[in-house]
């Protein structure tokens, strides 16, 4: 049985066992292609970095995590407790995630908590370790176990490119919910890692025809000369794109339907 994707051939192994599983999973790999590895440093960093991640652009969560792991070599929970919060304030972190860092280093310290332990702990026990945390909800601690720690059964539910994949992979009636996503993946079990990623691939295949993820910044007001300029020829509404895989009965009782 597969536990934890470390290699390229144990994601090799997980996507024929997730397809033998559930052959509608064939379809998917084909229109997304073979998806990434996808791990990152485990520990203190790793879960740091998905932190510092989180309601910024790539290219700031890169420049802060940066200066971060600079102002405090090697970053783990006791060099980070010796940190002045006004140091942390000039890396980029907010308050909120400041607590947050925080927090953890301190459960770290207190030994309440071994982050690279929960390798060893089934996915489900390791995730409800980690939302106990003050500040890592469901989808961070599943991010965590799925890419820092390899956890074969990782499944970000909350996830919304994963559930706007599923979407359309399934030709499902509407974007399903947390609750619905967790219903869809239960017959995948051990392998919803497996089926998080492979869903990450087809979203980015197919996103540039769909969008319904890519937010559109507030548009500004015209101003005069704006006003006056051509306006830009009407382009022909693009079809939806149809999912490769048709409807069956399995469908509908995953999705609790």
């Amino acid at each position: 049985m597969i536990t934890h994707i470390n290699t390229e051939a144990d994601l090799d192994a997980g996507i024929a066992a997730l397809i033998a599983l559930d052959p509608r999973w064939e379809a998917v790999l084909q229109r997304g292609g073979r998806p990434p590895l996808r791990r990152r440093e485990g520990g203190y960093a790793g879960l740091a970095q998905i932190i510092v991640s989180q309601q910024v652009s790539v290219a700031s969560a890169a420049a802060i995590y940066g200066r971060l792991a600079a102002a405090c070599a090697p970053l783990d929970a006791a060099c980070l407790l010796r940190q002045r919060k006004d140091r942390l304030v000039r890396v980029g972190l907010s308050q909120a995630k400041i607590k947050t860092l925080r927090e953890i280093a301190k459960a770290i310290a207190a030994k309440h908590i071994d982050l690279n332990a929960l390798a060893d702990v089934p996915a489900d026990d390791a995730h409800a370790a980690l939302v106990k945390l003050h500040g890592i909800g469901p989808w961070t601690a599943d991010i965590y176990l799925l890419a820092c720690l390899g956890h074969a059964d990782a499944w970000p539910a909350g996830d919304l490119a994963l559930q706007e994949a599923a979407r359309v992979a399934f030709d499902l009636p509407h974007r399903p919910g947390t609750k619905e996503m967790a219903a869809l993946a239960d017959g995948w079990r051990p392998l919803r890692a497996i089926a998080a990623r492979l869903l990450w691939t087809y979203y980015r295949a197919v996103k540039s025809r769909e969008g319904v993820l890519i937010e559109t910044p507030a548009k500004a007001k015209p101003t005069a000369a704006k006003k006056s300029a051509k306006k830009p020829v009407k382009k022909p509404a693009k079809k939806p794109v149809k999912s490769p895989l048709k409807k069956t009965s399995n469908t509908r009782g995953r999705n609790g339907r």
